[in-house]
């Protein structure tokens, strides 16, 4: 038998426990599917959360961060102004107020942010990918699995981001833990997500957050076309240049 072959094997035999385990228990994983957006007046729950503290930089890092905010500090640029996503943490622990939609199978849970357009895909069992087929990026490689009603999902093959609002090498790891907590004035249900990110580059010791979303009835996203405002700046530079109309 070979080496992937066990592999398969084994994941296959790990999500039939899984599943064996929550039935036995006469419990299902809840079902998270929908849009979740702000939830004002909860703990968490704004479209702009306060940052947690971050942990001090270890010396290398402070001196990268400290090169790149003096870098950046006169114009104030951030990816975001050219239309580049925040990646992990920044997406599930940003937002400015835009919504995200979950979309639930038993195999995979896929995120989808309004904000910059940005998709996550969570795998589990044997939908995931061995570690040397993952390509490290900004949203790194997410796994996911179920412990009783909480949903873990582990994130590695991150990209050094220096440009996050959580800066941090290509080394950290990220533990989200979602779980339906409660509801909220307006009988909405609460979506509370408890991140946690260690990185032995950046940091001594864990970055921590929590964050909480309220589920929207019958909700949708929007399109959010980043790249159009640019697009159409770039044509009204080059009709200024040629002396043109724009057409």
């Amino acid at each position: 038998m070979t080496s992937s072959i066990r592999a398969l094997t084994r994941s296959l035999c790990a999500a039939v426990l899984a599943t064996a385990a929550l039935a036995a228990a006469g419990a299902e994983p809840p079902d998270l599917t929908g849009v979740w957006s702000n939830a004002p007046g909860v703990p968490g729950g704004s479209g702009r959360p306060e940052a947690p503290k971050l942990p001090p930089f270890k010396p290398d890092a402070a001196k990268r961060v400290a090169a790149f905010q003096a870098l950046v500090a006169p114009g104030g640029e951030t990816p975001g102004q050219y239309c580049l996503g925040h990646g992990m943490p920044g997406a599930i622990m940003g937002g400015g107020g835009y919504p995200m939609e979950i979309i639930q199978r038993p195999d995979q849970i896929t995120i989808i942010y309004e904000l910059h357009g940005e998709t996550r895909r969570v795998y589990f069992g044997a939908r995931n990918a061995d570690q040397k087929d993952r390509i490290p990026g900004r949203g790194g490689y997410s796994s996911g699995r179920w412990e009783g009603e909480t949903l873990v999902v582990e994130t590695d093959n991150l990209a050094d981001q220096i440009d996050d609002r959580y800066p941090h090498s290509d080394q950290a790891r990220i533990v989200e833990r979602y779980s339906v907590a409660g509801q909220d004035a307006q009988g909405r249900r609460l979506l509370q997500v408890e991140v946690t990110m260690t990185d032995p580059v950046f940091y001594s010791e864990p970055v921590k957050a929590t964050r909480r979303w309220a589920q929207v009835p019958n909700g949708r996203l929007l399109p959010y076309e980043c790249n159009e405002e640019v697009w159409q700046l770039r044509l009204e530079e080059l009709a200024s240049k040629a002396g043109v109309p724009l057409p």
